[in-house]
Order: C-alpha cells, then sequence, then structure tokens
C-alpha cells in the first residue's frame, strides 16, 4: 500500500470543527505517511453525552465548509446511515469493504487511550488497523500504551477544544479567531450554541 491510498480516518463529534481540528489534520497530512484524512463526523458518541449535541447534518455542513478547498481533505457521513449508538469497528469494518484500494489509520487524541478499553472490541482494532495518536494534555496511560499498532506522533499540544468554543459562545464572548472565518459567520447566522 502506498501513500495514495493511505487514508487517516479522523472520528469526531465536530460540535463545531474549530482550527485546532484543521491543524491536527493538516499535521497528519504533511508529517505522516497518509496522503488523505477523512473527517467521520459521528453522530453520538456511546461514551458522551448527548445533550449540547447540534444536529448531524449542520455539524456535517461546518467539516464540508471547512475543508472544502483542501484536496487533502474530505468528510464522511457513513455513520449517519449506521445503528445507534455508532461503534468505531462497525465503520472501520464498512468502510474497508467499500473502499478495499485503500489503507485505512485511525487518528485519535492520546486521552482516548484510557477508555479504550472501553471501546467495542478494541483488541480487534488494533490486530487490524494503526492508530496515529496525537497529544492530549493530561493524558493517563491506559491498557493499550505501547501495543505496537498504536503510533505517537510529535504534533504540536493544541488545547482549543469545542466545549470551550461552545462555553463561550454561550458566555456571548467573540470566538472568531478559534473557528474559520466562514464557521463563525455561520454559527452567527444561524444562532448556534447561544442558547442555555
Amino acid at each position: 500500500m502506498n501513500k495514495t491510498t493511505k487514508t487517516g480516518l479522523f472520528f469526531g463529534s465536530f460540535n463545531p470543527v474549530h482550527n485546532g481540528h484543521l491543524m491536527i489534520a493538516g499535521y497528519m497530512a504533511e508529517y505522516t505517511d497518509l496522503a488523505q484524512v477523512w473527517f467521520v463526523v459521528s453522530p453520538q458518541n456511546p461514551l458522551k453525552e448527548k445533550s449540547g449535541m447540534l444536529d448531524s447534518h449542520h455539524r456535517l455542513t461546518m467539516v464540508d465548509m471547512a475543508i472544502e478547498d483542501d484536496q487533502r481533505f474530505r468528510s464522511s457521513n457513513i455513520e449517519f446511515k449506521m445503528p445507534k449508538p455508532s461503534f468505531t469497528i462497525d465503520t472501520l469494518t464498512w468502510l474497508s469493504e467499500k473502499y478495499s484500494d485503500r489503507e485505512f489509520v485511525m487518528i485519535a487524541g492520546s486521552d482516548n487511550l484510557t477508555t479504550f478499553h472501553k471501546w467495542k472490541n478494541p483488541e480487534s482494532i488494533l490486530d487490524q488497523y494503526r492508530i496515529y495518536l496525537y497529544p492530549r494534555p493530561g493524558t493517563l496511560p491506559g491498557r493499550f500504551d505501547g501495543h505496537p499498532s498504536i503510533i505517537r506522533t510529535e504534533a504540536p499540544l493544541i488545547t482549543i477544544s469545542s466545549s470551550f468554543i461552545r462555553q463561550g459562545i454561550r458566555e456571548g464572548k467573540n470566538m472568531r479567531y478559534f473557528l474559520p472565518e466562514k464557521i463563525w459567520k455561520y454559527i452567527e447566522e444561524m444562532h448556534f450554541y447561544s442558547r442555555v
């Protein structure tokens, strides 16, 4: 498998997508052997609360707006069509069957290792796929830390979070520089996150 077919799957709620997400995707596209990064928008993370979650189609629209002029990136709504809650192993299996010419790699924050043992079939994921980790602050070692399928990258530490942005908007703060300009305008126009 060569670089032209090696594809990183960046799973997330992207509620909303922000500059930190784009920086991570950009790092993975430029500093690893990945040819493309796909933003897999998750309708519901089984390990997270659903309250405060914007409708799936709005989050997908914002991802599409954020990456529309970058050929290294694309979005995927595959998990919208799968049973809820969606599980990563099922998505990986479906995508691998549909795009058999590609080699898929997961992109995840190092904080995911703390709860990775709670995922559906974590051993199967590690047997079949590699995970490229980017550092997250305050990460504790997990059961699978050090596994040969888990590759730690030297991506810069980015502490911007969607929850920080949502909280700022709720508090009436100007968060425009944490997001692509078009996303900030869309959020303002639609009055997203401003309601408590």
